[in-house]
């Protein structure tokens, strides 16, 4: 992936699931302008874990139609982050995410602006 694209999280993946949401609405705008949507592994395995109704699967799978696959490099990333911000319990997962974001150079768009904002400072870019 060279060209920069829009990295999702689950949370904004849920929430832009839910119609008349600013989610939703921002999710609608990427598609029209037709911006490249994408999810790491980590962020659809969560997604999956639900609950989740099979027509929601179904959209998502629509919306977000490429899933990336967590690298070495993304390991290497992720560890980078977890230790620059602290080494924080339960933070690894959003150490992930950022990290497969930041390696292909996308933009993470996420509802959770907190969790991942000591990360901007490594290089990764929040929408």
């Amino acid at each position: 992936m060279t060209e920069t694209s829009i990295h999702v999280d689950t949370c904004f993946l849920i929430r832009a699931l839910v119609p008349g949401t600013e989610a939703d609405s921002s999710l609608r705008q990427w598609l029209r302008e037709e911006q490249r949507l994408c999810m790491d592994s980590i962020a659809w395995t969560e997604f999956l874990c639900g609950p989740l109704q099979r027509e929601e699967l179904a959209l998502a799978e629509r919306v977000v139609t490429e899933r990336i696959c967590f690298t070495e490099k993304d390991a290497r990333r992720a560890a980078e982050f977890f230790n620059a911000t602290g080494r924080r319990r339960g933070t690894l997962a959003d150490c992930m995410i950022a990290a497969c974001a930041r390696e292909r150079n996308a933009m993470l768009a996420t509802l959770n602006r907190q969790d991942f904002q000591s990360f901007e400072q490594l290089g990764l870019r929040l929408i």
